[in-house]
């Protein structure tokens, strides 16, 4: 009976702390069930984005939106007539194009300024400060819209403050400073779910930037995009394209070389990359081997 005792208190205390310490569950990440979604790390100069952006738009004759709402004031009011802007879609071929932007969330809640969305079948959100399209757009009529295009099977693209928008958690975009990474804007259009989506990472240093958010929301993945490089996004996976790298924080660490994802030890600050070509398994987190 006395060794019998002494199991039984050490099985009670086993039985306590599995009480106490439940198993975290972590949330699937996913794209938009219908569509496409090319997200862009900044400094999009390689001709493969519009052209990716073209195709999935149905071509040079598709009715396209381009939204420089990102940008300050006065850099709209530099180029007002929008020539610039238009300059860079009609040299890659587009016919139809489409500048959608205010301040005002009544004006993109009214039927004559979303009307333009209905037709379209590609949206492209330009550079510069994400929390100003989510002042913009967010929970309005113009975001319904946006959701609608995809359902019709359109495609969503965004480069820098356009790539960081499209995630569900908003990172960087605090109105004061962009080095702020939990400010005071948290929430995306949330084109992606449940991931945080970084950009200009190895550019300007920022790789390990996005822990900040990880560490406080666990059960985010977060993206991190180089400049010239992006995601092309089709519901529960992803297609790296471009020149350089996207860092993912997933919990796990890819050997490239081993071919192999080993489980990180929480808290851990390890992160890999993925260049063009790789593949990634969004539904169960985890890069998709020998798909180059």
């Amino acid at each position: 009976m006395k060794k019998i005792i002494p199991f039984l208190l050490l099985l009670f205390a086993f039985s306590c702390r599995n009480i106490e310490e439940p198993t975290t569950v972590v949330e699937p990440s996913f794209g938009p069930e219908k569509g496409t979604l090319l997200i862009i790390g900044g400094a999009a100069k390689d001709p493969v984005f519009l052209e990716l952006f073209k195709e999935y738009a149905g071509g040079e004759d598709a009715n396209i939106i381009v939204v420089p709402t990102a940008s300050d004031d006065e850099q709209l009011k530099k180029d007002s007539a929008n020539l610039r802007l238009l300059a860079t879609f009609q040299a890659a071929g587009f016919k139809n194009i489409h500048v959608l932007h205010t301040r005002d969330t009544a004006v993109a809640n009214s039927e004559e300024f979303i009307a333009p969305i209905k037709k379209a079948s590609g949206i492209y959100f330009m550079g510069g400060r994400q929390w100003r399209i989510a002042d913009a757009f967010l929970n309005t009529k113009a975001h319904e819209e946006f959701n609608n295009l995809l359902q019709r099977g359109g495609i969503i693209a965004g480069s820098s403050a356009g790539a960081t928008i499209q995630g569900s958690y908003l990172a960087r975009g605090d109105t004061k400073s962009n080095t702020i990474m939990m400010g005071d804007h948290l929430e995306g259009l949330g084109f992606m779910k449940n991931v945080a989506i970084d950009q200009h990472i190895l550019a300007r240093n920022r790789q390990f930037d996005l822990f900040e958010i990880i560490d406080q929301h666990p059960n985010l993945l977060g993206i991190g995009l180089d400049e010239n490089t992006g995601i092309v996004v089709t519901h529960k996976q992803f297609k790296v394209v471009g020149n350089h790298y996207v860092a993912i924080i997933d919990g796990t660490r890819w050997s490239r070389e081993r071919d192999t994802i080993y489980q990180l030890k929480p808290n851990s600050r390890e992160f890999y990359f993925l260049k063009s070509g790789d593949t990634y398994d969004l539904e169960n987190r985890k890069v998709i081997l020998n798909q180059n």
